[in-house]
């Protein structure tokens, strides 16, 4: 479903991917781990080109990008394969949720209202959300906002969903509902890549972990099997972190 051969991206001097080179199957779930700076984020980003990659090629699909060259109609292409679920939700804040999901179908898509809407309840009940559809983002929590952003990802019918840290803005109480959503969708062999740091999340519903650190993919392999037993120093010392307990001396 995705091969990326030999991507890089840099800002200015700093190389942030360096040489990276992926390949995700059709329906499988992928998860990337690793420390800030990592550049786990830019690499889901130029999966979709909300950043421009400096080298390298991309294929989702069957559309193939050359990120040396390419035209204005390659990009549109490549986008039009995945749909990206961010961190802080991006709804519009003018919009309820069943027109967040429906105004995309009707200007991007060019669907008329009636099935704009249709398939819009429809997703909405998928997530568990059709009673708040005529409801603001501002009246809605975290998670539920978060849920809107995932039917609204699903409603173009992408061939993969990203998703850049989805439950890192949320309140405790509310990870949980947005991950089992996730959780679903992994049932239903939907495509995903996911950049997290719910490790948990990660080793049982993943069938694949990737680890970075650098620029770089250090180690990669079946979910449980890198987070029970990391094989490279830095993926230990990484998952090690994230388990030691804090302690405060006053």
């Amino acid at each position: 479903m995705i091969s990326v051969s030999h991507l890089s991206k840099r800002f200015a001097d700093n190389e942030v991917l360096k040489d990276i080179n992926l390949q995700v199957k059709q329906g499988e779930v992928v998860a990337i781990i690793g420390p800030s700076g990592s550049g786990k984020s830019t690499l889901l980003r130029c999966l979709n080109l909300l950043e421009k990659p400096n080298t390298g090629t991309i294929r989702i699909g069957e559309v193939v990008l050359n990120c040396n060259q390419y035209s204005h109609k390659d990009e549109n292409n490549l986008r039009k394969q995945s749909s990206m679920v961010f961190q802080h939700y991006n709804l519009f804040k003018n919009k309820t949720a069943l027109e967040n999901i429906t105004y995309p179908l009707r200007v991007g898509k060019k669907m008329n209202k009636n099935q704009a809407k249709e398939l819009g309840i429809s997703l909405l009940t998928h997530v568990g959300m059709l009673e708040y559809a005529n409801q603001y983002p501002s009246t809605l929590s975290g998670g539920q906002q978060q849920r809107v952003a995932i039917a609204r990802a699903l409603a173009v019918r992408p061939k993969v969903l990203l998703f850049d840290e989805p439950t890192s803005a949320l309140d405790p109480e509310r990870v949980h509902e947005v991950l089992q959503v996730m959780l679903q969708l992994a049932k239903e062999n939907i495509t995903m890549i996911i950049v997290t740091h719910e490790m948990e999340f990660a080793k049982y519903v993943a069938d694949r972990i990737i680890f970075m650190a650098n620029g770089i993919i250090i180690e990669e392999g079946v979910a449980k099997s890198v987070i029970d037993n990391p094989q490279h120093a830095l993926t230990q010392r990484f998952l090690r972190q994230l388990s030691d307990d804090i302690n405060f001396e006053i």
